[in-house]
């Protein structure tokens, strides 16, 4: 990985991209940094130990810690991803979506368009609730007196702090964008890259406070962090490894020119969908949450316990939904790549087919076997990655009396490995392009 970097800076347009990348990620950074008018957030945050493994730490987790401090950037990506989400299912159920979806280039345009207004307006709604959360923390300004704006002021003190955290939003939306133009690529992912990477510092250290309490931890804190490491390696694994089904095309005579005749291969990744289903899977559980900072409901109600206690991510409910949704989204996401009649098509078209399998339906049948099984190996390996931090956590609970919050570690690791890879075979791709071999070389 770190070759193909090397090997892309030497490359003048390489170098401008990632130097252009470089700096949204800069920007991003600055943004999470920077605070907002009428908000006063304390250097600890909003909130500390106290709330680890629950939901308000998994958003401290996906925006880079800016959710705890209510700075500019504190809603980040996540409510892009919800509208992304969101608007990929409403695709299978809408005809006009549909059809939209499968208009090519054109289409894909006018897609992306309705889920960037779609994404604003939910970051108008989670603006709103993120107001009404930090001022029920008394985390706003105050007049000279201590006590809260009333009338005039009190709007005024409201609208610009939900239009400062409705722009936020909009601006890290344009960051992407500007990545998947100007830069490598993959400018959403990279702006989770840049948010998770720069809490890892704070990870570290909650391992060091863990391990100053002594006892048990001694022995808990070193295995948690070798498989962490070893997670990273098994990601890796995983993301390498394909099913490879043999594909045979028939010779065939174009004027005074024999065509095909050749063997090769059709490769299916075994984690054909990447990181998207963590990220979507996580991304849904926090609906409930995000609504329940409108509506907290009765302490010790239904409601209250299934938001703040049930959907904790260190509570085995978490964990099991979490592995359901998992599975969900990766036939979800596989199922829009992937279509086993079209590929059937094409292989026809061109004079191919499977040895010993006839073209046709059978054809179609054969391949959508191989996707289903691939897709559900898949989840389940990824699955193991993003539940082994939860499972450890409760294990740690039997041994300790305060337990260990590991819960967000898999998640993290997945997003930060998945998007390093796709970043090196990005630049990988860029660089053969521009040192491709011609006839004269």
């Amino acid at each position: 990985m770190f070759r193909t970097f090397i090997n892309a800076w030497k490359i003048t347009d390489l170098r401008k991209k990632l130097l252009f990348t470089a700096l949204i990620i800069l920007i991003y950074r600055i943004g999470s940094a920077m605070p907002v008018p009428f908000v006063d957030i304390a250097s600890e945050g909003i909130f500390g130990e106290e709330a680890a493994g629950t939901f308000l730490t998994y958003l401290s987790m996906m925006t880079g810690n800016a959710f705890n401090y209510g700075t500019l950037f504190a809603l980040s990506i996540t409510p892009y991803i919800n509208a992304s989400i969101i608007i990929q299912l409403l695709a299978v159920a809408i005809p006009a979506l549909q059809k939209l979806s499968k208009e090519g280039e054109e289409g894909r345009k006018k897609m992306n368009k309705i889920t960037r207004y779609f994404a604003l307006g939910l970051g108008f709604a989670q603006s709103i609730a993120y107001y009404f959360f930090i001022k029920s923390q008394n985390m706003l300004l105050t007049d000279a007196n201590g006590k809260a704006f009333t009338g005039f002021y009190a709007v005024l003190q409201a609208i610009v702090v939900i239009l400062c955290y409705t722009a936020g939003t909009a601006l890290v939306m344009w960051l992407g964008e500007q990545i998947n133009e100007k830069g490598i690529g993959n400018g959403i992912s990279m702006i989770l890259f840049a948010g998770i990477v720069a809490r890892m510092p704070t990870t570290i250290a909650n391992l060091y406070q863990y391990m100053d309490r002594g006892g048990a931890y001694f022995v808990l804190v070193p295995i948690a962090a070798i498989a962490l490491v070893g997670m990273i390696f098994f990601i890796v694994w995983m993301d390498n490894g394909e099913r490879k089904i043999p594909i045979q095309y028939a010779k065939r005579v174009v004027g005074r020119k024999m065509y095909g005749g050749q063997n090769t291969h059709m490769p299916i990744k075994v984690n054909m969908c990447g990181v998207l289903p963590v990220i979507f899977a996580s991304s849904v559980l926090s609906i409930l949450p995000t609504i329940a900072m409108f509506a907290p409901g009765e302490e010790g109600g239904f409601w209250n316990k299934l938001t703040t206690v049930w959907l904790g991510q260190t509570h085995p409910f978490y964990g099991t939904i979490y592995f359901i949704f998992i599975i969900f989204f990766a036939y979800f996401y596989a199922a829009i790549q992937y279509n086993p009649i079209e590929m059937a098509d094409n292989l026809r078209k061109n004079s191919g087919s499977i040895p010993g399998i006839r073209p046709g339906k059978p054809t179609v049948s054969y391949i959508t076997n191989i996707l289903n099984r691939m897709t559900l190996i898949g989840a389940l390996l990824l699955s193991v990655v993003a539940m082994f931090p939860i499972i450890y956590s409760q294990i740690a609970g039997l041994f300790t009396e305060y337990g260990m919050n590991l819960a967000v570690g898999g998640t993290s690791i997945i997003i930060m490995v998945g998007v390093a890879l796709e970043t090196e075979k990005q630049l990988e791709s860029q660089m053969m392009m521009r040192h491709y071999k011609g006839f004269l070389d």
